[in-house]
């Protein structure tokens, strides 16, 4: 209890403190219950102040704290992880696209002393910082080009960044509504259909060649197993070059022939 205020208080604050602490013993009866301020949850820790000095550098918590009415002051800071719900904000993106985003971001107190001695509100601070990292993140972004994972994660990275020193942790940090005017959701709808299209001919084709590959395979397979087969199949496509009105001369020759060639 005295080997806190060992530091910084200086001579005419032990007289204070001294005198105080007199009176504490004169009126003990009565000011005991004064002294026993109040009991500290498990999720919350106190910031004790004497004579506008902090005492610790380290937060008083888990029971009871005593105090010295005339010259000890109390700011009792929770732990506890805190939502933050950032508001739609409108927001022009890298490539000239207008948006409407909304967020939520979750925090937590880590240093109690840092907290208070550093910062006015530091839910406030933390609120507007968020509202302001989303806005900054997602206006150097091109629409569409970054998933909203790796947005996130910028966002915790930016906010962890700044705020740790001032005793706040980020836990975690969501994206979630992205809101597009229509006039801008028509072209890019019409967009994402033609790639969809290409892509479904690109894929159709690619399947259609490679069926006719393993086709020309077992073809080739079969034919090589029945020579007289393939001197049919070239019987054939004489048969159709010559059923239509063309001016294509064919020359027939033996296989035989090519083959001794």
């Amino acid at each position: 209890f005295i080997a806190d205020r060992q530091e910084g208080i200086g001579v005419c604050g032990w007289i204070l403190v001294s005198l105080s602490f007199l009176l504490v013993l004169i009126t003990f009866l009565i000011s005991i219950w004064a002294c026993i301020k109040l009991v500290i949850r498990e999720y919350e820790r106190v910031v004790l102040f004497c004579l506008g000095h902090i005492l610790s550098k380290k937060a008083k918590g888990l029971g009871m704290i005593l105090i010295l009415p005339c010259t000890d002051t109390l700011i009792k800071v929770d732990l506890r992880t805190v939502t933050c719900n950032i508001p739609p904000q409108e927001i022009l993106t890298k490539d000239a696209i207008t948006t409407q985003v909304n967020g939520a971001v979750y925090y937590r107190i880590h240093s109690a002393v840092s907290a208070i001695a550093s910062i006015t509100d530091v839910h406030s601070a933390t609120f507007l910082l968020a509202q302001t990292t989303l806005r900054n993140v997602l206006g150097y972004t091109e629409f569409g080009s970054a998933p909203g994972k790796e947005i996130a994660h910028s966002i915790q990275a930016i906010l962890n960044s700044t705020m740790e020193q001032r005793g706040v942790k980020m836990a975690q940090a969501e994206i979630k509504d992205v809101r597009i005017p229509m006039a801008v959701q028509r072209p890019m709808a019409a967009k994402a259909e033609a790639a969809r299209e290409a892509r479904a001919k690109v894929r159709s084709t690619a399947i259609g060649k490679m069926n006719a590959s393993k086709a020309l395979k077992q073809a080739s397979m079969v034919l090589a197993e029945s020579p007289a087969g393939l001197q049919l199949h070239y019987l054939q496509t004489l048969t159709t070059l010559a059923a239509e009105n063309n001016s294509t001369i064919v020359f027939p020759l033996p296989i035989n022939v090519l083959e001794s060639l």
